[in-house]
């Protein structure tokens, strides 16, 4: 016989090693398709690779690594998203609404300053970027795998949405060697426009086929932002979402780091991120402006949504050197572009009343897309600007998104008018309770005075009444006052006072201890003082300073309830509109008779002749506190100065005379020192007012 040759048969890879090359491939393929727009094989050839992993991984769960393209697939629902600190904090960009091109130069000039360049030295390197209207991520990488992805939340702390990032195809879930150990990306999660009307397609076929529970999309970044924080990463993957990256976080090991902006960047690119094309590098302020103009005039055209600009300074050596101001980095700036308009009509004229009793009125219009928003109201700001307009029902207008935020109208086309509608007028009465609607006089809204009755005003009245400074009512917040209004339980102050256990363990997450709290705390605050119980009324224009005045003048509750416009004049610090304010909001039935259920529920305090007056040697004077001081808090030092007949400001003006300053000051010295405000330390008042440290 001859001899039998001993075939060579390859033995097949072992499932771990398949694993690892269909991994391998998949993460290619993926690159080449979301992020360079050059796919390498059809889209079956990807599929029949994707499910022989997913069988492999099923067969061998152990083989299931963090970083396979199986994990972009949506899992189980989540109970929650976890909180997830950043190791370094998000913080936002200072944004100039002035959407002249020429509002480069200012940040220039800015810079130059900073840096304390002069006129001969060269021009500053800037890196200019979009502004996306998307929503801002970062990507934690250990040892080049995704590991974490978080939303911004407030800077220090945002949400856990690592399990819906894995499904965009645009993010790396592993990247190549020699990245740091620790790499944090930071970057906006968007919607393409047209993907966006896709999905709306999609939405409104199933609205139309009679699917519960479904709804369009109002704008790409809310149908973005809406997919990221889902609690099932299936409904994510089926919402097209895109990145680009733009920054970095924490970064550790790693051994050359850039020394730009731009460079780090590039670096980004080089292992596989997006990041958008019209990127520029500027040389000073007439390339900055240059830059605006052309992108302000590619907008329409761009495929996903913007709304402005971005200038960073380059070189990272002077973005250290510069630093930030308040959670503002000096280096760099948001510059904005005008609001975008459509025509639309006015179908109606609504009155609205604020949370504070402000009424507005409101434009009621045929739906219009503006600005990457459908909107359907519009602001009129007040009767004299709606009558300056000249809006009335009917007419054909221009609308703008001001602020890319409020929609307002612009102007009327008057040549399109239809017959002789009658102009706006504003109610005499509030829409909402029926108590007078008043202008004051040098004021251009309108409000409504039954602040104490009002159901629209009821949530910000019970607030304002258990703030601290007010006759406070611990643990009583903007949570629980939403649940007890929204549930009926609370229409008036007075109802307050009439809870019980029963009714507040009733409550959604109120556990005994809590209902036992608050009980405790409405007991307590029964027994105040007459400035705690005027300032927590929210009358107009009485803060705690006024609140004071008009108790020492006094004395008495009743005596301030019935007193003239004349009598109340004669307070010290209180000016005719202010009297009037006052006397007006004791005028309304409604907000007597809640005064009235107040006392009646045990609400007390000490009544007397008016006291002599003391001392006023800080009388006229304004001050500005910011910090924090060494020995008094910020509330101690209002008080002190209040005493002293001082006015004490919130914001820094040419009308203010001190500002006070302690450690970690922020904005308010800087404006302070702009203005050429005298600023003092605690000591300096301390010694102003008399008294020793």
């Amino acid at each position: 016989m001859p001899s039998q040759e001993k075939l060579d048969f390859a033995e097949p890879p072992s499932p771990a090693a398949r694993a690892a090359e269909l991994r391998a491939q998949l993460h290619h393929h993926a690159h080449r398709y979301y992020t360079l727009d050059e796919p390498e094989i059809p889209d079956a050839e990807y599929d029949r690779l994707f499910r022989e992993l997913q069988a492999i991984e099923a067969e061998h769960p152990e083989l299931r690594m963090p970083d396979s393209p199986t994990q972009r697939v949506g899992g189980a629902i989540l109970k929650e998203l976890v909180p997830v600190r950043h190791a370094v904090p998000m913080l936002s960009i200072r944004t100039e609404t002035d959407t002249e091109a020429t509002g480069a130069v200012a940040f220039d000039a800015r810079v130059r300053r900073e840096l304390k360049l002069s006129d001969t030295d060269p021009p500053v390197d800037y890196l200019a970027e979009l502004k996306f209207d998307g929503l801002a991520m970062s990507l934690r990488y250990e040892q080049g795998v995704l590991v974490t992805a978080a939303t911004r939340g407030d800077g220090e702390t945002g949400e856990d949405v690592t399990h819906n990032v894995r499904t965009i195809g645009q993010i790396p879930l592993r990247l190549p060697e020699g990245v740091p150990e620790v790499l944090e990306v930071r970057g906006e999660v968007y919607m393409r426009r047209d993907q966006f009307e896709q999905l709306n397609e999609r939405q409104r076929e199933k609205i139309a086929s009679g699917a519960k529970g479904e709804k369009t999309f109002v704008n790409p970044r809310n149908a973005a932002a809406g997919a990221v924080r889902q609690l099932d990463s299936k409904i994510t993957r089926d919402r097209p979402l895109s990145f680009f990256a733009y920054s970095w976080g924490e970064v550790r090991g790693d051994a050359e780091p850039p020394a730009t902006q731009y460079d780090w960047l590039m670096r980004l690119k080089a292992w596989g991120f997006p990041v958008a094309e019209q990127t520029t590098r500027c040389r000073g302020a007439d390339e900055l402006v240059a830059f605006h103009r052309r992108i302000g005039e590619l907008r329409d055209t761009l495929p996903f949504d913007i709304d402005g600009v971005v200038y960073k300074v380059d070189s990272l050596a002077q973005q250290k050197q510069m630093g930030f101001v308040t959670r503002e980095p000096r280096w760099a700036v948001a510059h904005k572009y005008p609001a975008q308009e459509q025509l639309t009509t006015v179908q109606a004229i609504d009155v609205q009343v604020g949370r504070t009793g402000k009424l507005t009125p409101v434009a009621k219009l045929a739906p219009v897309f503006v600005g990457g928003v459908t909107v359907t109201n519009a602001t009129l700001h007040n009767e004299m600007e709606a009558r300056r307009k000249d809006v009335r029902v009917g007419d054909t207008v221009i609308v703008r998104r001001a602020g890319d935020v409020i929609p307002e109208v612009v102007s009327v086309l008057i040549d399109k008018r239809v017959g002789d509608p009658p102009p706006f007028t504003m109610p005499a009465q509030c829409p909402v309770c029926g108590s007078d609607a008043v202008r004051e006089e040098g004021e251009a809204d309108h409000r409504c005075t039954g602040g104490l009755f009002c159901a629209a005003q009821r949530k910000e009245a019970i607030l304002h009444f258990a703030h601290r400074r007010a006759v406070e009512i611990e643990g009583l917040g903007d949570k629980l006052v939403e649940q007890l209004v929204d549930s009926g339980l609370i229409k008036t102050l007075p109802d307050l006072y009439k809870l019980g256990f029963t009714a507040l363990a009733g409550l959604d997450r109120m556990a005994e201890k809590s209902a036992n709290n608050i009980v405790a705390a409405l007991e307590k605050s029964k027994q105040t003082t007459l400035p705690r119980f005027l300032f927590g009324l929210g009358i107009r224009h009485v803060g705690e300073a006024t609140a004071k005045e008009l108790a020492r003048h006094f004395g008495q509750l009743d005596r301030i309830m019935d007193a003239s416009v004349e009598a109340l004049s004669e307070v010290n610090d209180v000016g005719p509109v202010v009297a009037q304010s006052i006397h007006t909001f004791f005028e309304q039935p409604h907000n007597r008779e809640v005064v009235e259920q107040l006392r009646a529920c045990g609400l007390s305090w000490e009544e007397g002749e008016p006291a002599a007056r003391a001392p006023q040697p800080l009388a006229g004077k304004t001050f500005v506190l910011t910090g924090t001081f060494p020995t008094l808090s910020r509330d101690q030092a209002k008080d002190l100065l209040e005493a002293a007949g001082a006015k004490v400001a919130g914001s820094v003006s040419k009308k203010t005379d001190y500002v006070v300053a302690g450690t970690e000051a922020g904005s308010k010295l800087e404006k302070a020192q702009t203005l050429g405000v005298a600023v003092i330390d605690e000591a300096a008042m301390l010694a102003m007012l008399g008294t020793e440290a």
